[in-house]
Formats: structure tokens, sequence, C-alpha cells
């Protein structure tokens, strides 16, 4: 079939693209390559991606297994309706249930980390009949209008409520030393743990539907739950009727050293979202991994909503072969790895007084900066302005060829590198994180 003749429209001189997380005082990299741990921008500047983009190119750039699975599938048939089964929409189903911390895992396919979690908590409260959500303060869950009522970090949360407000969510403090006066791991996790049960008493234990949370905070700072923590939550949803979900858009797949990071604390959840590595975020995909009881509720008693493109049959095919990668040898090498880069970035830690803390879990981590002076944040930029210095060590970072992230809120980097780095690459990245560190500090 002949194809019609266009003619290109040229936008003109500017980029007509509005970026997400758009600030107009950053400079935004314009990348056309990739390969590995390392992305190219249009002038030709190699970088170090150790921020894997969005914390989700967790198979590296320029996987030749996932690009050929896609080009299969595309092949056969590039889209089934989200009401209809498909061949690889099923398999990766099973695929995700055989290896999910989940009782008789069922999997509710969606597109994006934001959708997933809304549709969790539309089953739960549904599931339920329940109309609350607990969540943690210093979380995120999303920045659609749904997802942004259960994210706990404010800056997001005002920004999307600045024009319409919403409800149906509580929240609870974190496991960090900041909220509570313990002087201990163990003591920790039991003042959390006793807070979290004043929260759900005071609310209401039968107006909950679900507690939400990331079982290692994903851009609130790859901080994890002091030991016994989570399985205190567990006993306490237990015993209040509250289906525990948990957030892996950024935790899964490999990024904390396990399947799921949930996996990591030996609970087993009523809900897992997912997102990101899913696919290595070669095509955008998501989903719910429920327990066998909801699965055979909603398949018994319908469901009234959808969305065009969840469980894409391309996204299926890209995230059964970024399984088989991260099955092959990339979970392997985050264990293996992963007590290397803990050991470098702690160095750091013990060297620069302004690193006030690392925290993290496999190949996820946080490094947090204080003014060894105070003891707090140099600029904290939820309640004050000023020059940051934790951006300029990203900024000097990315200058040198190293990209890292920044935390919510921005006193902190954070470290999270594609799951096919080497102990090269790890070395690099912390040398030049000290060079930074030394170049804005010292």
């Amino acid at each position: 079939m002949s194809q019609p003749n266009r003619t290109p429209v040229s936008p003109g001189p500017k980029d007509r693209t509005i970026p997400h997380w758009h600030s107009p005082d950053a400079e935004t990299l314009d990348v056309t390559g990739g390969d590995g741990a390392y992305i190219e921008t249009a002038d030709g500047e190699e970088y170090l991606d150790f921020i894997s983009q969005l914390y989700c190119v967790n198979a590296g750039h320029g996987n030749e297994r996932i690009n050929a699975a896609i080009r299969d599938q595309l092949d056969r048939i590039a889209y089934v309706s989200s009401s209809k089964h498909n061949d690889a929409r099923s398999e990766l189903a099973g695929r995700l249930a055989s290896v999910a911390p989940v009782d008789d895992a069922s999997v509710f396919f969606s597109v994006s980390g934001s959708e997933a979690n809304e549709a969790a908590m539309q089953l739960a409260r549904s599931y339920q009949d329940a109309p609350k959500v607990l969540t943690r303060w210093r979380s995120y869950h999303g920045g659609t209008y749904g997802a942004a009522s259960l994210t706990g970090d404010p800056s997001t949360r005002a920004t999307v409520e600045r024009y319409a407000a919403t409800s149906g969510t509580a929240r609870f403090m974190p496991p960090l030393a900041d909220c509570f006066d313990a002087d201990s791991p163990e003591a920790l996790a039991e003042q959390a743990a006793d807070h979290l049960e004043w929260v759900i008493r005071n609310e209401g234990p039968d107006s909950i539907a679900a507690l939400l949370t990331e079982p290692i905070g994903g851009t609130s700072g790859a901080y994890p739950a002091p030991p016994g923590y989570f399985e205190r939550v567990r006993e306490l949803c237990d015993e209040y009727d509250i289906l525990l979900v948990a957030d892996e858009v950024i935790t899964g797949f490999g990024r904390c050293g396990d399947w799921f990071g949930i996996g990591t604390e030996g609970v087993r959840p009523d809900m897992i979202t997912f997102a990101k590595g899913i696919t290595s975020a070669y095509v955008p995909l998501a989903g719910v991994v429920a327990t066998g009881a909801l699965g055979d509720h909603f398949r018994e008693e319908g469901i009234a909503v959808g969305q065009t493109f969840a469980g894409h049959p391309l996204g299926c095919a890209a995230g059964l072969a970024a399984m088989d990668e991260y099955e092959n040898g990339l979970l392997d090498n985050v264990r293996e790895l992963a007590p290397v880069l803990e050991d470098q970035l702690r160095g750091l830690e013990s060297k620069y007084d302004v690193v006030a803390d690392v925290h993290g879990r496999g190949f996820h981590w946080g490094v947090e900066f204080r003014d060894p002076d105070t003891g707090k944040p140099f600029v904290d930029p939820l309640v004050e302005e000023g020059d940051n210095p934790v951006t300029e060590t990203r900024e000097y970072a990315r200058e040198h060829g190293v990209l890292f992230g920044g935390g919510r809120p921005d006193i902190q980097n954070i470290i999270s590198p594609p799951l096919c780095i080497d102990e090269s690459d790890i070395d690099r990245a912390v040398s030049v994180l000290g060079d930074a560190i030394v170049a804005t500090f010292e």
C-alpha cells in the first residue's frame, strides 16, 4: 500500500515539549542514545546513569533481549483490548504470580505507577467497603489526583491540591529517627508501630480499607524500616482487618536485591503495586498483584472500569523478557555488588562530616546531608528558600559525567543505578560523588 505524501511541519526554533518536573532554571539533557549503564546526549556527551533515568531502567539501556521481544510481539499483534485475554498478558500474569510474595496471586494490569496505586485503592475500598487509606508522611505514590492524595510528600500533594482537594486518606509517621525519641532500632520499630496503632484506633478501624506503604523509601530517601517494624505492621493489619499494600513501583524487580522490596522484610502483603522495572521502562506497564481472595472476588463480581492501555501486549512482551534478564544474572549481580556499593557509600559518611546518614538496600541508596554544626539540613526546601548545596553536588557530578537523583525533601542524593553495572562503575560514581562533596562544601 502506498503511503501518502506528508510535508513535515517544523515546530520552529524552540522545542515544543513541556518536560515533567520542569524547572526553568535547570539544565534539561537531550538524551538520544544509551547502552548498559550509560546514556548519550545529542551533543555527544556520555553520562554514567546512576539514577536509571527515573529509578526504572533496571536492565540497563539497549538490552537486545527486551528489544527483540517487543519486535516479535509487534509482528504478531500490537494491541489487544484490556477487556480481553492475550497470550503475552496471561503469561506475564502467571510469571508475576510465581515470584511475588503474595498468596495465590492474581494480577490486575494498569499503565503507570500512579494508576496502579489508584487501582489498588479502588479495589481495596470496594472489597473492604471502607473509604479510608493510610499512608506515611514523607512518601510518594504518584502525581495524578488520586495518587497525589495518597502521597505524603507535601510539595507534590500541595501542587496537585492547589485547585482541587482530594479526600479519603489519613497519614501516619514513617519509622524515622527524626520522628521518634528512640535509642535503638528496636525501640524505633516499637514506637513507630505503636504510633501506627494509635492512628488506626483514632481514625476508626472499620473506616480503613488499606494501608499503602513503600517497603524501602523511594524518592523519599531510600530509607529502610528498622528490624521488626514490618512484622508488627502486618500483625496490626491482620488484627484490625486492613489490607496491607506494598508500593513496589521503585523497589520492585531486583532494585533491592530481591524480586520485590517487601521480600527482603519477610512479610507477605495483600497487594503489591508495580511499574517501572517490570519492563525496565522499555514500554509503559504497571499493575497490582493481589491475593487469591481479592482476585476471586473481582472475577466473580466483575469490574466496571478499566484503562485502554492496561496490560498492553508490547509491555507484557517486554516484561517477560525483562524478567528473564533479572532471573538470568541481574538479580545475582545486585546481591554480589550491593555490599560493595554500600561500603563505598558508607566510606563517604565516615570521611565527610556533612554526610549525615547513608541508608538503603540493594542498588537503592540515599546519601543525606546536614550541617554538622547544627545537625539540621543546610536548606530545608519545604520551609525555607536559598541556594541548596545538595543540588550543587548533583550539578558537579553531572558536569563530570555521572547522574544522581534528588530526594523528597531535597536534603539528599539518591543512588539507584541499573542492575547491570560492574564494580568499576561503582568506583567511578562514588569517586565523583566524593569530589562533588569536596567541591561544594570544602
